[in-house]
């Protein structure tokens, strides 16, 4: 499998896993700040490589009341202000062609959200960008399904795709995650990116608002690494209960630390068997 670089930030490759994490939405461009500059420290100290994620507008929320974020033009002023403070990757998703370029401007990511993942102009739009681009995998999708999702990025001349797994429809308000998605996907020759927090999910259970289970948060990604994943997805808030989008799945940052250290270490065992396999 060829890797994919973001930077010094490498998915693939037998490499260690990459993480990308950070709160679902700007929620404000203090918060976003002190949270991005928390999560680079301790993904430093630990020799995590690592990407921050925001989202400038999630316009996918369940009710239309619900909070979307800044917008573009003052979300894409705070991530390049995050970005050039603290030296680290940045990824945010678009939803329409139009968000691309401007997009590529900030984010050395783009990433198409589950819901828009076979909207053909969208996914050119972001490969002619020559961003690295970040599909999610529809819930709707078997794994092999996104094969077609790939090619449309790689015939429009980008062959920088990583594909991210966050979980498969399982009758109403529920997901799941079949471990046999990730050999299956990386089998297609991309870097495979495990979404943690939004697999756990819980889709509009929550009368107009997204549930989840965030407690299982820890034995979902160990499973994860443990079947071999390029990176690991994280929605990470210092207060998830007062998080704006995402609060029950959303991982409390003061957690992030002990996970990751168990993570490395599966992580460890994983890619060190899959290189002796190889010999």
């Amino acid at each position: 499998m060829p890797p994919v670089t973001v930077g010094d930030v490498v998915f693939g490759g037998e490499c260690p896993f990459a993480l990308i994490a950070g709160p679902c939405v700007i929620e404000s461009e203090r918060q976003v700040s002190e949270l991005a500059a928390r999560l680079a420290d301790t993904t430093r100290r630990l020799g995590v490589p690592f990407i921050f994620k925001a989202s400038f507008d999630k316009a996918n929320r369940t009710s239309g009341r619900s909070f979307r974020g800044p917008g573009p033009s003052e979300g894409l002023r705070i991530l390049a202000a995050v970005k050039s403070s603290l030296k680290v990757p940045m990824l945010t998703d678009i939803h329409e062609v139009s968000q691309a370029e401007r997009a590529a401007e900030v984010a050395d990511v783009l990433q198409i959200p589950a819901f828009l993942c076979r909207q053909t102009d969208l996914l050119i739009a972001a490969a002619k960008t020559g961003r690295v681009v970040n599909i999610k995998k529809g819930q709707f999708l078997a794994p092999d399904d996104v094969k077609h999702a790939v090619a449309k990025v790689v015939d429009a001349g980008n062959p920088r795709v990583i594909i991210t797994e966050r979980g498969t429809s399982f009758g109403y308000h529920n997901l799941i995650v079949d471990m046999r998605a990730f050999p299956m996907m990386r089998a297609l020759g991309v870097p495979v990116v495990f979404d943690v927090t939004h697999s756990l999910q819980l889709p509009g259970g929550g009368d107009g608002v997204t549930a989840g289970l965030a407690q299982f948060i820890e034995p979902l990604a160990s499973a994860g690494v443990g079947a071999g994943v390029d990176g690991v997805f994280l929605e990470v808030h210092d207060d998830p209960p007062r998080a704006k989008s995402d609060a029950q799945n959303a991982l409390r940052l003061d957690l992030l630390e002990p996970l990751l250290n168990r993570l490395m270490a599966i992580d460890a065992i994983v890619k060190r068997t899959e290189v002796r396999a190889r010999g």
